[in-house]
């Protein structure tokens, strides 16, 4: 079930609006060989189980099957993946977790045993559930799943008094935020970091070049122009902008997706609404990559499931820009509370993920 996971994790980014999901076909025979490996392909199919079974042909048949989620039960744009395991002959399934799609859940359990395959459910499915959180998000709270990227000093400054910025962290720290970046869905980032900035916001790993995100804007009044590099490379990488119910652009280039989300009290855009645009158009995992004003508003609405938060060893004092603005928080309990899942040394810098519990 690792190696079926380490598998899955290959679609990460990928595959929206589907689960990434890998399968691993063990053989009958005493020395259980490995027969067919599969993970889900570029844009959710074919899926994981009807890859690993076109590898292992006849060798599947009798061997037992570990998938990291339930095989699907449904007719949609491939054929169920439990009526495929069935038909190859497998005798038996071990699935890590179950699928919390509705038209799915327990109906591919359901369908393998009704036809004789003996199922085990549960095996790692911690790990299985958080590899596809954001699939568990989209289908529980109609949402992504929301990383915030940030990159500070050692006591949480983004910028020097001056507006210096380039570069708090070092070249290992930055390659790893474009990896980041590849294995998630959309980036998202604000106007004014777009005319401050004029980022790419695109993976520039090599050999990883084609797994750019969709590149999200909020932009309330639809007020960017489009000599911006996002705008001008839209033909490249897909630039989604969402601006405000009624907002209208003069001069909207026709390479931009046009989204509207209603006004927040501030004028500014409802940001779950927005979230919810996103996971309307299919999007499971969101990286926001964006200013102190935009990155603390996430954090205020209660919007941020994980801080993927990396510090370079330097200190700028008092004067400088810190990473979030005020949260208003007059007592300790009012704090925006993560659990620490893993610290990640990068050169001279350190990578911790900060995360929220899936059910919070």
């Amino acid at each position: 079930m690792r190696s079926a996971l380490a598998l899955a994790r290959r679609g990460l980014g990928n595959v929206w609006p589907n689960p990434a999901v890998g399968c691993v076909l063990v053989s009958e025979d005493p020395a259980h060989r490995i027969v067919g490996r599969g993970w889900t392909q570029p844009g959710g199919r074919p899926h994981a189980e009807t890859e690993a079974l076109a590898r292992a042909g006849d060798l599947a048949r009798g061997a037992t099957a570990y998938v990291t989620l339930e095989p699907c039960s449904h007719v949609g744009q491939t054929s169920p993946c439990a009526d495929a395991l069935i038909q190859a002959g497998i005798s038996r399934t071990v699935i890590a977790a179950m699928d919390p799609d509705p038209r799915v859940s327990g109906r591919g359990i359901k369908r393998l045993r009704e036809a004789g395959i003996a199922t085990d459910v549960g095996l790692l499915d911690l790990e299985a559930e958080a590899l596809n959180s954001g699939f568990w998000r989209r289908q529980k709270a109609a949402r992504p799943l929301v990383t915030l990227k940030v990159a500070t000093t050692a006591d949480g400054f983004v910028a020097s008094r001056t507006g210096a910025s380039q570069w708090i962290t070092g070249p290992e720290a930055r390659w790893h935020g474009h990896l980041l970046r590849a294995r998630h869905d959309a980036i998202l980032t604000g106007r004014g970091t777009v005319e401050a900035d004029d980022p790419l916001l695109t993976c520039r790993l090599p050999g990883l070049s084609h797994r750019s995100p969709v590149r999200v804007i909020l932009d309330s009044k639809r007020r960017l122009g489009p000599e911006t590099t996002l705008v001008a490379s839209a033909d490249m990488v897909p630039v989604w902008r969402i601006g405000a119910e009624g907002a209208i652009s003069a001069d909207s280039p026709s390479s931009l997706v046009e989204l509207s989300a209603p006004k927040a009290a501030d004028e500014g855009l409802n940001l779950a609404a927005a979230l919810t645009l996103l996971s309307d158009q299919g999007i499971t995992r969101l990286l926001v990559e964006a200013g102190p004003r935009l990155s603390t508003a996430f954090l205020g609405d209660d919007l941020v499931d994980q801080v993927a938060w990396y510090r370079g060893p330097t200190v700028m004092g008092g004067d400088g820009h810190a990473v979030f603005n005020s949260l208003n928080v007059e007592k300790l309990a009012d704090m925006k509370g993560f659990a620490t899942s893993v610290t990640i040394p990068l050169g001279s810098d350190n990578l911790t993920i900060y995360t929220r519990r899936l059910e919070a």
